[in-house]
């Protein structure tokens, strides 16, 4: 596969000068991490459908993905080839990662829930030669999917089931066999290590807007992230992190499985999110930080609530994806005694913006963050011009962790010669250099000219007894052109109706025409994996009546 990372050559002279690129690979971590501390936990990864716990020291961990990798070339692949990898959380995820990066390979993370429709896009469009399943997970054959799908992928090669059967499985082709032991094994591992600034990671975007594009990362792009961010939240090799959120997922891969290796500490992973699980093995691992989305901090502080056992180590949350309401705020922060950092990021990008540490919780729901070192941000109008502070526009951001590009549509890069990527947000920044999103620019409401601020009544909306989710999204009007509609799921035994809901917004002092018109309750609401509401997916529902 020849990747097409056209952003990567133009800023790297200046990104290296800068500091923000110091040419280390996930390689050079590990194998950092083996020489100076062969033996301490590196991974401890719970599988919650066998009940399975495997744990790896350093030396374990190196060992294993050496095996893979040599079992990968066995197989046929090498540089520059796809791997693409369906796995939930677990060993098996992060070791066929690092396998990959030991011989040049491109991981491409698949998420669990993928079904015909998006992977026969994903992989076709990615080229991949090989494609690695569970046998079962939640109930499903993920081995029958991936058959299905082959005599429309010419360039898949091969199917590998994690627990599968037979000598065609992960364990007999990949994890079994000695293969780092025989001979010519340590020429195969030296042949190809990826430079800094090869693609070794092929993501496709969570698809909140229609078709997924494939985001290239390379180590500079990510690594440069990773340190600012980690920096930022004062985190080091003693910290341990705990991570339920999707590896398939930013989220998941690069704070969950890159940043403990570039810290040197211990991740903890799980598979399957259970609220009860993550606050035992926060009390038995001593976890000390975990990222996720607003949900997964609902249900840890509601589980430490209810059973009445806290979790004392834990000293950061960072909730990104969407605005996290002030109760919750309030609410974790008492029952967790952890600070919640509010943060925004994009795929292409890693995370932009964070609050500090050291801020208000205030912050954490009024903004999302201020922007990491070697990060700029600023918000401009239709033309390109910069706004002042307070006043929304297009949010614009020139980055040393910007992507390399979307895998053969360097049309759609969406970044112009001086480096600034159009994020296709709305939002604005405050005086103090904080950022509020404000929603898509392709989710703006203008109601009879005046653009409503979709992000404020939603959070509003959260505050609502009665409210578990809610999304505003736009209907057509003769009139006014657009009017918005709330679109809401219920907590159980709770009823709403929109006299109720329009009462409750005035009470907080919302303006009339700000208000939404339409009230929808659903049973849930159209996400991706990683809890974003896909608010095309409502505005199809509306415009189509379902």
């Amino acid at each position: 596969m020849e990747f097409d990372a056209v952003l990567i050559a133009p800023r790297r002279q200046q990104s290296v000068a800068r500091g923000w690129w110091r040419d280390r690979t996930i390689n050079d971590f590990l194998d950092r991490g083996v020489a100076s501390h062969p033996d301490k936990p590196a991974l401890t990864a719970v599988h919650t459908d066998s009940a399975d716990v495997r744990r790896f020291t350093y030396r374990e961990l190196a060992g294993m993905a050496d095996r893979v990798a040599v079992g990968l070339v066995k197989l046929g692949v090498g540089a520059g080839d796809v791997v693409a990898c369906q796995l939930p959380n677990g060993w098996q995820f992060v070791v066929t990662y690092l396998a990959c990066s030991r011989i040049g390979a491109v991981m491409n993370p698949l998420m669990h829930i993928f079904r015909q429709r998006e992977l026969s896009f994903m992989l076709r469009h990615g080229e991949a030669r090989v494609f690695i399943v569970p046998q079962r997970f939640r109930g499903f054959d993920y081995p029958a999917m991936a058959e299905g799908l082959r005599a429309d992928l010419p360039n898949l090669e091969r199917v590998i089931a994690v627990g599968g059967p037979g000598p065609g499985s992960f364990e007999a082709l990949l994890a079994e066999p000695r293969w780092e032991a025989e001979a010519g094994a340590r020429d195969i591992l030296g042949r190809s290590r990826p430079g800094p600034d090869d693609v070794t990671q092929l993501i496709y975007t969570s698809g909140t807007t229609g078709e997924p594009k494939g985001v290239m990362h390379t180590a500079n792009t990510t690594f440069s992230n990773i340190a600012a961010y980690a920096d930022r939240l004062g985190l080091g090799a003693d910290d341990v992190v705990l991570m339920g959120s999707p590896m398939a997922h930013q989220t998941g891969f690069m704070y969950g499985l890159m940043m403990p290796l570039y810290l040197g500490c211990e991740a903890v992973t799980l598979d399957v999110w259970n609220p009860a699980a993550a606050a035992g093995l926060i009390r038995e691992h001593g976890a000390t930080f975990s990222m996720a989305s607003t949900p997964f901090l609902t249900d840890l502080a509601r589980e430490v609530a209810q059973s009445g056992q806290g979790v004392p180590t834990l000293r950061t949350f960072l909730c990104a994806g969407a605005p996290i309401p002030g109760p919750l705020v309030e609410q974790a922060r008492q029952v967790l005694g952890a600070k919640i950092i509010s943060a925004w990021g994009m795929t292409e990008n890693g995370a932009v913006t964070l609050t500090r540490p050291q801020d208000d919780d205030v912050r954490a729901y009024t903004s999302d963050g201020c922007p990491l070192p070697g990060v700029e941000i600023k918000v401009v109008d239709a033309s390109g011009a910069a706004q002042p502070a307070g006043v929304v526009g297009n949010l614009w951001l020139r980055s040393c962790s910007n992507f390399g590009g979307y895998l053969k549509r360097p049309q759609l890069n969406a970044t112009d010669a001086e480096g600034w990527f159009d994020t296709g947000d709305m939002a604005r920044i405050d005086e103090q250099g904080y950022l509020r999103i404000t929603g898509r620019s392709k989710d703006v409401i203008i109601r009879g000219g005046e653009n409503i601020p979709v992000v404020e009544i939603e959070s509003l909306l959260y505050r609502h007894p009665a409210i578990g989710q809610a999304a505003i999204v736009a209907y057509p009007d003769e009139r006014l052109g657009e009017r918005a509609c709330a679109v809401v799921t219920l907590k159980p035994g709770c009823a709403l109706e929109l006299p109720g809901l329009v009462d409750f917004l005035k009470g907080h002092g919302v303006a009339l025409q700000y208000i939404p018109e339409r009230l929808e309750v659903r049973d849930s609401l159209p996400s991706t994996p990683t809890g974003k509401v896909q608010k095309f997916r409502l505005r199809e529902m509306l415009r189509d009546g379902g």
